[in-house]
């Protein structure tokens, strides 16, 4: 049994012996995937994600998926703190390979990194395109959202002479400076 750790928080496992040569589908999260998924990704709101996809098989063992991945998000502006409403259509490329095919590269290259895009393996017959899914989302959400008009503007100017007398902690000291 999982723990609550181990358990994918998007999971849609599909067995590859019924896959045959070629499959296609779609996968779309529930509120409840799509409300955990919210608030691990500080999301203000997830209002819709789906998964089109297509899997072909490329030899040895090993499936070709790719697909679009759509979903419409409400983001928080990091400048006025209003939210940000935005729609995702992302495309979508992965590869899965049996265990004894991901050792193998793993023994013959110097750097685990070398493969460009590292596949995901196939697990005792099975594939989850539910954990790419959600890595795809919180790696095309924008990490700086802003509202449309939202701005930061420093002013450097110094203050006015004329601007009256100054409080706060320091203006006993500032008066102390100017006699």
């Amino acid at each position: 049994m999982k723990s609550d750790a181990d358990r994918a928080i998007f999971s849609r496992p599909l067995k590859v012996d019924e896959i045959g040569d070629a499959a296609s589908g779609e996968i779309a999260a529930t509120e409840a995937e799509m409300t955990e998924i919210a608030r691990l990704l500080d999301l203000i709101a997830l209002d819709g994600l789906s998964f089109t996809y297509r899997i072909a098989q490329a030899g040895e063992g090993r499936l070709h998926m790719n697909g679009r991945l759509r979903a419409k998000v409400t983001q928080t502006c990091v400048l006025s703190l209003d939210p940000v409403a935005a729609t995702l259509d992302v495309p979508v490329e992965v590869d899965f390979w049996p265990k004894r095919l991901l050792e193998a590269v793993e023994q013959s290259t110097e750097e685990p990194g070398s493969l460009l895009e590292w596949p995901e393996p196939i697990v005792n017959g099975t594939i989850d395109p539910g954990p790419v899914v959600y890595e795809m989302l919180a790696t095309s959400l924008d990490p700086y959202p802003r509202r449309e008009g939202a701005s930061l503007e420093w002013s450097q100017q110094p203050p006015e002479a004329d601007e009256g007398p100054r409080t706060g902690p320091f203006a006993a000291l500032e008066a102390l400076k100017r006699r």
